[in-house]
C-alpha cells in the first residue's frame, strides 16, 4: 500500500466503519494474508484530505495488526518498547510542577504573618493581619480567569502549530510573567501578574494531559496521564515545604523567595521539549504520515521496534481519525456540541468539575482552614505538608488500582468516600471547637487528600484524555478544564467568605456544602461515566457512535475491523459493500 496514492474512499458506506456491539466474534488475523510493512510507502499527501488506500485490505490489515499488539502488550512490554517516549511525555508533564507551586503558594501566603502584614490590614477582633475577603476572591478568580483566557487560545494555537510550539510559548511568557509576581507592591499589581501566569498554566492543563495521551501505547496511558496529578501534587509538596522553611521569617523574602523559586524549571523543560518530537496523532491529522512514522521510530526502542510496527502503527492511527471523520468531519470547538460528540465533552467537564465539587478547596487552603479552625500557623503549615505528601503516595498507588479495578469503579468510590468525610468534618466542626477537635479535623483533611489523590485527582487525568475522539482531543480538554476553572471561579468567591473570620467565619462547618455538591457528583457518576479501561480510541469510537450506555461499557464486544475486513474482500470480488 502506498500512501502516495492515497485517496478520498467516496464510496465506502459509512456503516463499514461501524461495528456492531452484538458482534461475538473477534478479529481472526490470518498471518498469510498479512501483508508484509515494506509495501506502506509514504508520498505526497494526498489531495482530497482522505487517506484510505486503494488496496483497502492491506490498509486494514496493518492497522489491526497494530491495535491487536497494542491490547495484548504488558506494562512491562510497553516500557521497554516506548522508552523514549515515556521520557518525552515526563519532560512535558513536568511543567505542571509549576503551575501546582504557584496555585498553592497565595492560598498558603494568607495564613503567612510576613505575605498578610505585607498586603494586608490588621484586624482587632482575630488579633492578625488579614488579606481582604474580596481580595482574597479576586486574586483566587483573577488566576482561573487567566487560564480560561489562556486555554481558549492554546486550543487554536495547538491545533495551528502542534503541541511542541504551544508548550514553548507558553513556558517562555511564564518566565516573562514571573518579573511582575516577584516585583509586586501592592494586591493590584499581584492580581495583574496572577491573571498573566493563568494563561500559560492554561496551556500546561491542556498539552501534558493530550501529550501523554497521544504518544504513549494502551498500557502506558493511565501511568502517564495520572503521573500529570503527580506532578501537581509535587509541585504542592515543593511549595509547602518552601514556605514552612520560612516560618518565622518577618521579612519580604518569606514570600520572595518562594515566588523566585519559580524561575528554576522552565529553562530545563524548554530544553527538554526542543529535542522532544511533536504529536503523531496531530501529524496524522495534518497528513503529515511520514514525519508520524519517524516519530514513532524515536520515541520507541529499536531492540523492540522496526520500520514495520511504526507503518503499521500509522496505519491504526489513520484508521482511527477515518472513522471519526465518517461520524463528523469537523474539529472546531462547535463540532464537540454536535452529535456523539456531545456525549463525549460532557462526560470529560462533568469528570474535571467533580474534582472542585468533592471538597478538594479545602486541601488549597488547608494552612488557612487549619489556622481559622484553631492550629497555631506552624502545626497548621507541618500538616500541610503531610498533607501533599500522602497525596504524592495516593497518586502512586492509584496506578497498580486502575489496572485492577478500571477507572469507573476507582472514581466512584473516591467520590463517596471524600463525601462521608466532609460530612464528619462538618459534624466536627458545628459541636464546638477545642485542640483535640482541630487535630481530629487536621487528621480528616489528610485522610482525604491520601483518598483524593489515589481516586479522583489522578483518575481524572486518564478519563478526560481518554474520553474525547482523537481529532477533539485537544478541545475537549480545553473546554473540560474551562468548566474546572469556571468552577473554581465560584470557589474562590465562596471560600473566602465561609473561612475568613471577617466574613461568614464558618470554619469547618464549611465542609458541609462540599459533603452535598459531592453527592450531586456522585450520582452523576453511577449513571454517566462509563469504562475507557483497556479500550483503543477506535474502539471508544464505536462504544460511543453506537450509544452504549455507560454501565455497559465494559462488557461490550467491539471490533472495530470486522465490518471493514468484510468490505475488503468485497472490494477484491467487485461486489458491493457489505451492511
Amino acid at each position: 500500500m502506498e500512501w502516495g496514492t492515497l485517496k478520498s474512499h467516496t464510496e465506502l458506506d459509512k456503516h463499514s466503519l461501524k461495528m456492531s456491539t452484538h458482534l461475538e466474534d473477534r478479529y481472526d488475523e490470518k498471518k498469510d494474508d498479512v501483508l508484509p510493512a515494506e509495501h506502506l510507502e509514504y508520498g505526497k499527501t494526498a489531495a482530497h484530505g482522505g487517506i484510505i488506500s486503494d488496496n483497502f485490505g492491506e490498509y486494514i490489515n496493518d492497522a489491526a495488526r497494530a491495535t491487536e499488539q497494542q491490547k495484548g502488550q504488558s506494562v512491562r512490554d510497553a516500557f521497554r518498547m516506548y522508552p523514549k517516549g515515556v521520557m518525552f511525555s515526563l519532560i512535558f508533564s513536568t511543567a505542571i510542577i509549576m503551575e501546582g507551586y504557584d496555585t498553592l503558594l497565595l492560598g498558603q501566603f494568607y495564613a503567612q504573618p510576613a505575605f498578610t502584614k505585607r498586603f494586608g490590614f490588621y484586624d482587632p477582633g482575630s488579633d492578625s493581619y488579614q488579606i481582604p475577603t474580596k481580595w482574597q476572591t479576586g486574586l483566587g478568580a483573577g488566576g482561573q480567569v487567566g487560564q480560561i483566557l489562556g486555554l481558549q487560545i492554546t486550543g487554536w494555537a495547538s491545533d495551528r502549530f502542534g503541541y511542541r510550539y504551544t508548550m514553548l510559548l507558553a513556558l517562555v511568557a511564564i518566565i516573562c510573567f514571573l518579573f511582575l509576581q516577584f516585583f509586586a507592591t501592592g494586591l493590584p499589581m499581584l492580581l495583574a501578574s496572577v491573571i498573566l501566569l493563568g494563561f500559560p498554566f492554561g496551556t500546561f492543563q491542556t498539552m501534558t494531559v493530550a501529550y501523554a495521551s497521544e504518544l504513549m501505547p494502551v498500557a502506558l496511558r493511565p501511568f502517564l496521564t495520572t503521573y500529570v496529578n503527580l506532578c501537581w501534587v509535587i509541585g504542592q509538596v515543593i511549595g509547602s515545604g518552601v514556605l514552612r522553611g520560612f516560618i518565622g521569617d518577618s521579612s519580604e523574602w518569606a514570600y520572595k523567595i518562594p515566588f523566585a523559586v519559580q524561575w528554576a524549571w522552565p529553562i530545563p523543560i524548554i530544553i527538554g521539549i526542543i529535542f522532544s518530537p511533536e504529536s503523531p496523532w496531530y501529524l496524522v491529522r495534518k497528513n503529515k504520515l511520514e514525519e508520524a512514522e519517524a516519530v514513532m521510530m524515536k520515541i520507541t526502542s529499536r531492540a523492540h521496534y522496526g520500520h514495520e510496527d511504526a507503518k503499521k502503527a500509522v496505519a491504526m492511527m489513520v484508521h482511527t481519525n477515518e472513522i471519526e471523520k465518517e461520524v463528523h468531519a469537523g474539529i472546531s470547538f462547535r463540532d464537540c456540541f454536535r452529535g456523539i460528540n456531545f456525549r463525549r465533552t460532557e462526560i470529560a467537564c462533568i469528570v474535571w468539575l467533580i474534582q472542585t465539587t468533592c471538597g478538594s478547596p479545602l486541601m488549597g487552603q488547608a494552612t488557612y482552614f487549619l489556622v481559622q479552625a484553631g492550629l497555631t500557623p506552624t502545626t497548621a503549615s507541618t500538616l500541610n505538608l503531610c498533607l501533599y505528601i500522602v497525596g504524592a503516595g495516593g497518586t502512586i498507588l492509584s496506578w497498580p488500582l486502575m489496572k485492577v479495578v478500571g477507572r469507573r469503579t476507582l472514581y466512584l468510590w473516591g467520590q463517596a468516600a471524600l463525601c462521608a468525610i466532609m460530612l464528619i468534618t462538618g459534624v466536627l466542626g458545628s459541636t464546638g471547637m477545642n485542640e483535640g477537635k482541630s487535630y481530629a479535623i487536621g487528621a480528616l483533611l489528610i485522610i482525604f487528600t491520601g483518598l483524593y489523590d489515589l481516586t479522583v485527582g489522578p483518575v481524572c487525568y486518564c478519563l478526560v484524555a481518554e474520553i474525547g475522539s482523537t481529532r477533539l482531543r485537544a478541545k475537549t480538554v480545553v473546554l473540560a478544564r474551562n468548566l474546572y476553572n469556571l468552577g473554581g471561579v465560584v470557589v474562590n468567591v465562596l471560600n473566602p467568605q465561609m473561612l475568613n473570620p471577617t466574613a461568614w467565619n464558618l470554619g469547618a462547618r464549611a465542609a458541609y456544602l462540599w459533603a452535598a455538591t459531592g453527592l450531586c457528583g456522585l450520582i452523576w457518576t453511577y449513571f454517566r461515566l462509563p469504562e475507557p479501561k483497556g479500550r483503543t480510541f477506535g474502539e471508544l469510537d464505536i462504544l460511543f457512535e453506537d450509544r452504549v450506555p455507560a454501565r455497559k461499557f465494559a462488557t461490550t464486544q467491539v471490533d472495530e475491523f470486522k465490518a471493514a475486513e468484510r468490505n475488503a474482500q468485497a472490494e477484491v470480488l467487485g461486489a458491493g459493500m457489505v451492511h
